[in-house]
């Protein structure tokens, strides 16, 4: 098969599987990029997924730009942004042509409920595992739970807690280095 219609193909399916943005797409990416056709390893996966956080745009879309490129540069870049879009824009499409007509219906209210119910619980297997990963000692899981309280309590900026988080990373390092 033709490298780029199975890098558009690949990120299409996981576009069109996916409901809950990036957080709940992490299981499905590391299944199908890692998993069935290693084009990444479970740490690079984690690396792009924290890059593509950081960046401005939807988290899924930078994640699945980050791993085109790493496969095929700047086309295959395009083709697995392509791909990961595709399915949503004619889904959305679809669905902002008849919405107004049905969202009145109880059925349909209820359906959503039971969606965000869903989106919540795949998003906390998302955070599950990411923090299995990525908590690894004391100062990270102090990191995690200082950068938590900081956004969720105070209300403090994600992108100022990301940088400090970061810089904190960098100083544990440091230090270690020096100890060693």
């Amino acid at each position: 098969m033709n490298p780029y219609l199975d890098l558009f193909l690949t990120f299409a399916q996981i576009g069109v599987c996916t409901f809950g943005g990036g957080y709940a797409m992490l299981p499905i990416l590391q299944r199908e990029v890692v998993e069935k056709r290693g084009w990444a390893t479970e740490d690079e996966l984690m690396d792009y997924y924290a890059i593509g956080q950081c960046t401005p745009g939807v988290i899924a879309v930078n994640t699945s730009t980050f791993i085109g490129y790493r496969l095929r540069g700047v086309p295959g870049a395009i083709t697995a942004t392509a791909g990961m879009v595709f399915p949503s824009l004619v889904i959305i499409t679809i669905i902002a042509a008849f919405i107004q007509q049905f969202a009145h219906l109880a059925v349909v209210q209820h359906a959503f409920a039971g969606i965000r119910i869903a989106v919540c619980a795949l998003v906390l297997q998302s955070v599950w595992k990411m923090a299995k990963k990525g908590v690894v000692d004391i100062p990270t899981g102090v990191i995690l739970v200082v950068t938590f309280a900081a956004v969720a309590f105070l209300g403090v900026s994600p992108v100022l807690m990301v940088v400090i988080a970061a810089a904190a990373g960098i100083l544990i390092n440091v230090v270690r280095g020096r100890r060693a």
